[in-house]
């Protein structure tokens, strides 16, 4: 027998018994190991994805395609990199990188794209283009050394936490405290650490902290629910950063609460009310001209009045909508790298309120009743707030497609039509291609031909980190709205893609190269 203690021994059985209870796996991730008696490892580990994990972190980009497609044919499937990347750029960023989180952001949306394409050579495209714009971010902060997050052991005898206690943890910028209490939520269901992190994340209206989330939920399809630990906890690290501004959240920390009380909105409706086209783009409208606190007070009244929460969040997409539809691009004094005079992509006002409105949408509908109607109230009020705080005199400015373009483009032959939108998105010509994405849905019938042209835009364009989480927000957004309003989403796309064209992304023809494509 070796020279283990009694006491030592007694705590490796409790170790166990936490093991048992909570999953190997939940339990890794929190730095809970039966075999752990005097060391705690700083090193978060992943089980069977590991050596994946490693790989992916590890590997420069320059080498990382060939070796990524060789893995791919040898059996690997597209699933368990996205997978192994997202883990890779959890443990190395942990939400405290902007290049980081925006990679995390953009593989889930990267995958729906490969899955969208029909040629089995190409599939890999959308996602190899996001794996080398992650490696090349953690080669930079590191490679393999890169370790935002640690390993976790949650303290014996911990008293309950939810997720009032949480935020309080969160507005005192106690990341240390905030990370065991979040530790110690995630020891139940990922759907009950879900809800709970949200009372923290409904605390502000930031574009950047309710879509990491959103997509941190989407990826637990490929690592696993009892990994949710992991990918969650990324939302604690970036808004304990946020309360650094806190400023931007006093507001909506004060209507929040008060549209809720006002309403009753934790009592459930009794009976759901169906909206009509009218009612939805008009309370979309009223949502869009409104201020900030307006905005919340309407949806809150409509999820008071019984309105079907879908359609609430179809109103409130078609706001954001609006955003983009009637910018009237970058002004002189704003032009980035890769951003040019004139242009709407990339971190544009109307690109971040509608990803915006499609996260609160899609983790409302994931959610339980408190975060259902948090989220709508915070997505009425987001995309107001997106309108007046950012610059622009978007109440003045006439959406696109407008009159004179849709004239220019009446006398286009059908079976041309898509010949001359692509003939515009190289042109960087917005205003034709709205036009002519919005005749091609409304009367050509080609809307699954537009969007694999966009499709094929969003991989082969750099697109500022967002081209493929917004094309993926716009596919969603088509697809959840009615007949009457699709229209607007493809030409808000069009517009987006003709703004991004012209800058390469990063790996994308090195990626066709070894594809063959």
């Amino acid at each position: 027998m070796n020279n283990q203690t009694r006491r030592e021994l007694l705590a490796d059985i409790g170790r166990g018994m936490v093991v048992a209870g909570i999953g190997s796996s939940l339990a890794a991730d929190l730095g809970v190991s039966p075999l752990w008696a005097k060391e705690e490892p700083a090193r978060l580990s992943f089980g069977e994805l590991d050596n994946l994990v490693d790989f992916i972190q590890g590997t420069p980009a320059d080498k990382l395609i060939p070796l990524v497609v060789e893995k791919l044919n040898k059996g690997t499937s597209l699933k368990d990199l996205v997978a192994a990347a997202a883990l890779a750029n959890a443990r190395a960023f942990g939400g405290d990188d902007y290049v980081g989180f925006h990679t995390l952001m953009a593989l889930a949306p990267a995958y729906a794209m490969a899955m969208e394409e029909t040629d089995k050579q190409k599939q890999p495209l959308a996602v190899l283009k996001v794996l080398y714009r992650n490696a090349t971010r953690i080669a930079e902060k590191g490679g393999l050394n890169s370790s935002v997050l640690k390993q976790m052991k949650p303290e014996t005898n911990q008293p309950a936490v939810n997720g009032e206690k949480l935020r309080e943890l969160v507005r005192n910028k106690d990341l240390a405290g905030a990370e065991k209490a979040f530790a110690g939520i995630c020891q139940g269901s990922a759907e009950d650490s879900f809800n709970n992190l949200m009372v923290m994340v409904d605390d502000g209206a930031d574009v950047h902290r309710v879509v990491l989330v959103s997509r941190s939920w989407d990826l637990l399809n490929f690592v696993g629910k009892e990994r949710a630990h992991t990918l969650l906890r990324q939302s604690v690290h970036y808004c304990v950063n946020a309360e650094k501004n806190v400023g931007q959240h006093k507001e909506i920390r004060d209507v929040l609460p008060k549209v809720m009380d006002q309403h009753r909105l934790l009592t459930k409706a009794k009976n759901i009310r169906q909206a009509d086209d009218k009612w939805v783009e008009e309370t979309g409208m009223a949502i869009f001209k409104a201020t900030p606190a307006q905005a919340a007070g309407l949806v809150g009244a409509a999820i008071a009045e019984g309105f079907n929460p879908v359609h609430i969040s179809e109103a409130i997409t078609l706001a954001a909508n609006q955003l983009v539809l009637r910018d009237r691009g970058r002004f002189a004094n704003e032009i980035q790298a890769n951003k040019p005079e004139g242009s709407i992509h990339g971190d544009s006002i109307g690109v971040h309120a509608c990803d915006s409105a499609h996260a609160w949408r899609n983790i409302a509908m994931a959610g339980d009743r408190r975060t259902q109607v948090t989220s709508l109230v915070m997505a009425g009020y987001q995309v107001s707030r997106d309108r007046m705080a950012r610059g622009g005199d978007f109440l003045k400015w006439t959406p696109y497609p407008r009159n004179e373009h849709l004239d220019e483009v009446k006398q286009i032959a059908p079976e041309k039509l898509m010949i001359e939108l692509e003939s515009m998105i190289r042109a960087k010509n917005q205003a034709k291609a709205a036009a002519l994405a919005y005749r091609l849905s409304t009367e050509g019938n080609q809307d699954k031909a537009v969007f694999a042209l966009f499709r094929e835009f969003a991989i082969s364009e750099d697109g500022a980190l967002h081209a493929e989480k917004y094309y993926r927000t716009v596919r969603e957004d088509y697809t959840n709205a009615r007949p009457t309003f699709r229209a607007s989403h493809l030409a808000a796309l069009a517009r987006v893609t003709a703004s991004a064209y012209g800058q390469k992304a990063p790996g994308c023809s090195q990626a066709k190269e070894v594809l063959k494509v």
